[in-house]
């Protein structure tokens, strides 16, 4: 039987999320988690996620037998750069709290990358997508609770990996109108594991067999959520796709509490949710005015 490409697609997304959820629950488990002799640095984790993404990148890249076109370093530059503050940022937060909670504030990158659009590409920013942006940062204030005694320090880590991705996918969009996918992909990770090697031998110490294995898993687990996530975005509109990758959220809370015996409670759980209807919301206002702008071009 053949399978839509809806269906293809939201397929696709839920990997996608699975390995986003998994990548983090390891970074959790590395950094004291699992129990090892050794603990490592949330920093180790990031020079792991570049390292084995670098090494299967290069292998995909001689594979295919590409050329290389016109190289935009300094854009790849900081693009890296911003990449491996998210990740480390990503990494150190699921180290300190509830998976599902950091995860939730992650999402809110997509904010920062609307301001930054609006700042730098000049795009219209209208009321819808204030509004939407309005609703995900009242689902951050129920999830942090400022001021109160369930705030975690912790969420400030999260919410500067939500910064610093949201920039980082500006760097992203404005790669991709000059470069091509693998090129972006196979030179990044190669300034990627060299910016992860300079800093993580600052607390350098050898990771025993068994963590190398899960390292790796981490490397790979986000070059599988790369290409996923990309190839359902390509399929069907964003409206329709992007909602599926809040079941991260699920995915992580699943893994936490199954491994560790973590959970939400319930006003995370509810702010959470609360992010998630503001990010679908967004991502509906970007499918039709992305309609709109096709249908004016024709």
């Amino acid at each position: 039987m053949t399978l839509s490409p809806l269906l293809r697609a939201i397929m696709a997304m839920t990997i996608a999320s699975a390995f986003i959820a998994f990548t983090t629950v390891m970074a959790k488990g590395l950094t004291g988690g699992f129990g090892h002799e050794t603990t490592l640095h949330p920093l180790h984790v990031g020079f792991g996620r570049f390292l084995f993404a670098a090494i299967l990148w290069t292998g995909v890249w001689y594979g295919s037998g590409q050329k290389f076109e016109p190289v935009h370093l300094r854009l790849h530059g900081i693009r890296v750069v911003l990449g491996y503050l998210t990740s480390a940022a990503i990494f150190w937060s699921a180290s300190l709290m509830v998976l599902a909670d950091a995860t939730a504030i992650s999402f809110l990158s997509p904010i920062v990358t609307l301001l930054l659009a609006w700042l730098l590409l000049r795009e219209r920013v209208g009321w819808r997508r204030i509004f939407a942006i309005g609703v995900m940062v009242a689902g951050a204030m129920i999830l942090l609770r400022p001021g109160t005694s369930a705030f975690q320090p912790a969420a400030l880590i999260a919410l500067f990996a939500a910064l610093t991705g949201g920039a980082e996918s500006i760097a992203i969009k404005m790669l991709t109108q000059r470069e091509r996918l693998l090129q972006i992909l196979f030179i990044n990770n190669l300034i990627g594991v060299v910016l992860a090697t300079v800093v993580v031998s600052f607390v350098w110490i050898w990771p025993a067999p068994i963590q190398w294995v899960q390292l790796a898993s981490v490397g790979l687990g986000m070059a599988v959520a790369q290409l996923s996530f990309t190839w359902a975005m390509r399929q069907v509109d964003a409206s329709v796709i992007m909602p599926f990758i809040y079941t991260s959220l699920l995915f992580a809370a699943v893994m936490d509490f199954w491994l560790f015996g973590d959970l939400p409670d319930r006003w995370a759980g509810f702010g959470a949710s609360i992010i998630v209807l503001g990010g679908i919301l967004l991502a509906w206002q970007e499918s039709r005015r992305a309609a709109a702008a096709a249908k004016t071009e024709t």
